[in-house]
């Protein structure tokens, strides 16, 4: 009896051991590549927040390249990008109500098309590529015009952001990438 409580307390230490090492390996390996993110702040008299994926650039064209023009986008990496507010809110002119919405972006040259659709928690994409959008549930869209900083741009301090990241001020947020900002204002 004595030898089979030996070998089940080793057993036991040894599989602690294993999950404690195996945790450790998986927290202390490689970075994820698109890590989740977000921000959250008041504007006006609303608290929003975003909930994003952050992928890099890594040497890549990201708008015109990576994510053509044209083609819906789940506006981050990996699960949809979450917007949050508490109170009603206007959105370039446009009524939101109190609530959690998916937001899309359609990249354009100048112009890009936003989305806050009441569809939430699925996947970013559909399989063969596509934004996990259901149109008949997408609650505003606006045009935006988007803002590009070149290298003699020295006013922007964004220039050239590696990580996708959303940033919120008084007049709304903007989504920032690669060389791209895409301002969204709210009242």
């Amino acid at each position: 009896m004595k030898k089979v409580f030996q070998f089940t307390a080793v057993a036991c230490f040894a599989f602690a051991l294993f999950l404690t090492t195996s945790t450790a390996f998986a927290q202390g390996g490689r970075p994820v590549a698109s890590p989740r993110d977000s921000v959250s702040a008041k504007v006006g008299g609303a608290t929003i927040s975003i909930n994003y994926g952050s992928p890099s650039v890594k040497g890549r064209k990201i708008f015109g390249g990576l994510e053509p023009y044209g083609k819906l986008w789940r506006a981050g990496a990996n699960q949809a990008t979450v917007f949050t507010t508490d109170k009603d809110i206007t959105i370039e002119g446009k009524k939101l109500a109190a609530g959690k919405y998916t937001f899309f972006a359609m990249p354009g040259e100048s112009e890009w098309k936003i989305v806050f659709n009441s569809q939430v928690g699925q996947w970013g994409i559909k399989a063969g590529g596509l934004a996990n959008e259901d149109p008949a549930k997408d609650v505003l869209v606006a045009t935006v015009k988007a803002k590009t900083a070149t290298a003699t741009d020295r006013l922007q301090r964004w220039y050239a952001v590696e990580s996708l990241k959303y940033v919120i001020n008084p007049t709304g947020f903007s989504l920032i990438w690669e060389n791209t900002e895409v301002p969204v204002s709210i009242k």
